[in-house]
């Protein structure tokens, strides 16, 4: 098992949430674009319980907010266990900048990032 860290002074659970929902559709079950199956639900996993009223609280502010026409279906689970991906998937948009799913997919999620997180970037 691996255990995630990171530093919040470098970046808030809130912030990392905050793009999370940015770049991502919350609405939509067991899917994200053309990919389907509960491997592609939205999930937020937490660490501890503040991070569960993190996730729980800015789930229900975006509500408030209606950003979506449909309703956030995103779960919040407690992270039991991670594993990191196969070899093949490690640094995939690097490896395969130009695949179609990278360029359909992954390059307008990092465009809508630099949009609004510009300066969370390393410089």
């Amino acid at each position: 098992m691996v255990q995630l860290t990171f530093d919040p002074n470098v970046i808030s659970y809130k912030e990392i949430l905050q793009v999370f929902f940015t770049i991502h559709d919350p609405t939509t079950l067991n899917r994200q674009g053309a990919d389907v199956g509960t491997q592609y639900r939205s999930a937020i996993f937490y660490h501890t319980p503040e991070q569960r009223q993190i996730a729980e609280d800015t789930i229900k502010e975006l509500t408030a907010a209606r950003l979506w026409e449909s309703r956030i279906v995103t779960e919040i689970s407690p992270l039991d266990v991670f594993y990191p991906a196969e070899d093949y998937h490690q640094d995939y948009f690097q490896q395969n900048p130009y695949q179609p799913y990278c360029q359909y997919v992954i390059v307008p999620k990092i465009a809508k990032f630099r949009k609004y997180f510009l300066d969370k970037l390393k410089k």
